[in-house]
């Protein structure tokens, strides 16, 4: 257990930093370089560097720490709950984005913005949380650096399967996203975290 608790000390760790940048750039930018670059940045990173952590937990904690999907679909469960109160109103999200795009709920030049922060946000959480399993502060993170060595495909089942698995549970998301966009947040949050889930859930099977 004690890589796991590493692993939710690195989350809030994530968390709490990028809550931070959030709070300091709110106060120093003006709004719209706010909404559109600085909160998508900070939360595409915790997004990104948190989900990184979660499948390695998910690939290598059934065998490498003893414990089943349960844990690692409570953990993603709790996380997005997360996620969802402390985004304040950001996406983290190209496929949101450009849905907002082409709902007319934002120009094109702000989609462009906050895809550009999504995009550097995700780069960022990539490289920091390579740099972080590479100080190997526990097994998993050993066995993650071993078998990133072996580029092998996380799909579990054919392409073809996988791409279907993977379209079809970002579908039915977006669907939830749509469906509660103007839901309170104290219903919108956990009900798109126990869709997140559920969905992971659905296709762990075949994709990871």
């Amino acid at each position: 257990m004690a890589g796991l608790n590493v692993s939710i000390a690195f989350f809030f760790s994530v968390v709490a930093i990028c809550e931070v940048t959030r709070w300091f750039s709110k106060r120093i930018f003006p709004p719209k370089v706010y909404s559109c670059l600085s909160r998508e940045l900070a939360s595409s990173f915790q997004m990104c560097a948190c989900c990184l952590e979660l499948k390695m937990l998910v690939m290598i904690g059934p065998w490498g720490g003893g414990f089943g999907p349960d844990v690692s679909l409570t953990l993603l469960f709790v996380i997005f709950l997360v996620h969802g109160a402390s985004f304040d109103g950001a996406s983290a999200n190209p496929i949101l984005s450009l849905q907002e795009f082409l709902m007319l709920d934002s120009s094109f030049m702000v989609t462009v913005a906050q895809l550009l922060a999504q995009f550097m946000g995700m780069g960022a959480a990539w490289f920091v949380t390579k740099q972080y399993w590479s100080w190997e502060l526990t097994d998993f993170h050993m066995i993650q650096n071993l078998i990133a060595q072996d580029c092998s495909s996380s799909l579990s089942t054919s392409v073809f399967q996988g791409i279907f698995v993977e379209a079809t549970c970002s579908f039915f998301f977006q669907l939830v996203v749509l469906r509660f966009k103007a839901s309170y947040p104290m219903y919108r949050i956990p009900i798109t975290a126990l869709a997140v889930t559920i969905l992971a859930y659905t296709g762990m099977d075949a994709t990871i």
